[in-house]
């Protein structure tokens, strides 16, 4: 799926959005049938209500899409996909109601409700298509789009279709579109190159755990390093997840999707960076060869690390794959993955923390996220609870004991192999959507991959 504008010689529909305050001002203008036609459909001007006003030969005229306020507009964001969903098939304009400032947002998401996850069932999106206004980057949209696509994508197809070799498949596939060098270390070649926790985590499984890398653009641009946790499926190992929190773990790969969309923002639109992205994928699962609570783990950086759960799986893999990345010693590196549970109880599902020591870093990425309504909320890296990751055998545990400070923990343990980064900021992700809202479908979310694009944009280019 493909998502696009129509083409500019189109012939269009005209919308007008208009604030529930306006309408009795914006209706005096127009001829008393107009008038009649919206008290009789008893429009009001609520936000997201649409009504199509008919022409004389019985078609579509023109489109009256309710604004609200500004106050109901803050209680939610891609209000005009609302708009998308309801209009039957054709070619529609915004012609009047929308700021400039709110332009951009409007497109885009009418762009993402044309999404759906048709793998195994006929189902269609939006099928209203939209010529975009001059006052938005068209091709730019397309682009953001497409790479939000391909991350629901990714998440919403299950481990059966969408294992570590599938997700490999994926891998490869966004390289050759893009004429990227990929090279794939897998099976017992992870320990011969020294990516241990890697191999440990996913040797349980049928197929084999590896460490996809991708490299693109010029030696001599900025690097920019991308990590994404890949971990398939997790059971939870031998401390096994209980059925209620199994049940959406195929979405625990959400991060390697997330810097996949976010790599193919990047490449698709020539940013002038060497991009390296960076998967560890595995799967977490249940066998005699399955690693053990009190194991204890040497990483690739040399630090050892006690296996308090084996439940906390994904900060192992992505420890030696950060720990790999900074070993090139990047500009800027990003670590994305669905992590803790802890992220989702402190902010819920569509705020996801980020932690960075850079303050610069910080306000640019909260700048970014409210230009970009990709929304983020900064988390700190809490020195006092370092202690809480130094048991006594190891100099790591990866699951301290204790319900507090959760989503704090795991990112100390994963800044333990960051240390040559020009910058670093380690993302919480849920992946998911649990319930259908504007130009977002039930299932696998993308987040914060554009707010990161500005960023990358805006300090490293």
């Amino acid at each position: 799926m493909s998502p696009k504008f129509a083409g500019k010689s189109s012939k269009t529909t005209p919308i007008h959005f208009i604030e529930t305050a306006s309408l009795k001002k914006w209706l005096a203008k127009k001829p008393k049938a107009v008038q009649a036609w919206v008290k009789a459909s008893a429009f009001t001007g609520g936000l997201g209500q649409v009504l199509t006003v008919p022409n004389k030969e019985g078609g579509i005229d023109q489109v009256l899409a309710g604004w609200g306020d500004a106050a109901a507009r803050t209680r939610g964001r891609y209000w005009a996909a609302m708009a998308a969903m309801q209009l039957p098939k054709g070619v529609y304009e915004f012609a009047s109601g929308l700021k400039k400032s709110e332009m951009t947002e409007a497109s885009l998401a009418w762009l993402l409700a044309q999404y759906t996850f048709d793998r195994y069932k006929d189902k269609s999106g939006a099928s209203a298509k939209l010529k975009a206004n001059k006052d938005v980057d068209a091709k730019r949209l397309e682009i953001l789009a497409a790479g939000e696509f391909l991350t629901r994508d990714l998440i919403n197809t299950p481990t059966s279709d969408m294992g570590p070799e599938q997700l490999e498949a994926a891998f490869r596939a966004l390289g050759k579109q893009h004429k990227a060098k990929v090279t794939v270390t897998k099976g017992d070649a992870l320990l011969k190159k020294n990516f241990p926790m890697i191999h440990t985590v996913g040797r349980a499984s049928d197929q084999e755990p590896r460490l996809l890398d991708m490299t693109w653009g010029k030696a001599s641009d900025p690097k920019i390093t991308l990590v994404g946790k890949g971990v398939c499926f997790d059971t939870g190992g031998l401390n096994i997840k209980p059925a209620s929190s199994m049940g959406l773990m195929k979405k625990d790969m959400g991060g390697s999707a997330n810097v996949m969309g976010l790599a193919h923002m990047i490449m698709a639109l020539g940013v002038r960076v060497r991009l390296r992205v960076l998967v560890p994928a595995v799967e977490n699962s249940i066998s005699a060869g399955a690693y053990r609570p009190q194991d204890v783990l040497t990483s690739r950086k040399g630090l050892t690390v006690e296996v308090n759960n084996t439940d906390a799986e994904g900060r192992l893999v992505l420890a030696d794959a950060l720990a790999f990345a900074d070993e090139e010693k990047p500009e800027f590196m990003v670590c994305m993955a669905t992590l803790t549970g802890a992220a989702r109880v402190a902010l819920g599902p569509d705020v996801p923390p980020f932690f960075t020591d850079s303050d610069k870093l910080a306000n640019a990425i909260s700048k970014a996220a409210d230009k970009e309504a990709d929304p983020l909320w900064r988390m700190p890296f809490w020195d006092p609870y370092e202690p809480v990751i130094e048991p006594d055998v190891a100099d790591l545990d990866n699951a301290p004991k204790g319900r507090f400070g959760g989503a704090i923990t795991a990112a100390l343990f994963l800044r333990r192999f960051v240390e040559d980064a020009g910058d670093f900021v380690h993302l919480d992700l849920y992946g998911w959507t649990p319930a259908a809202k504007p130009a977002r479908t039930l299932g696998g979310a993308c987040q914060s991959t554009r707010a990161i694009l500005r960023v990358i944009e805006e300090n490293y280019v």
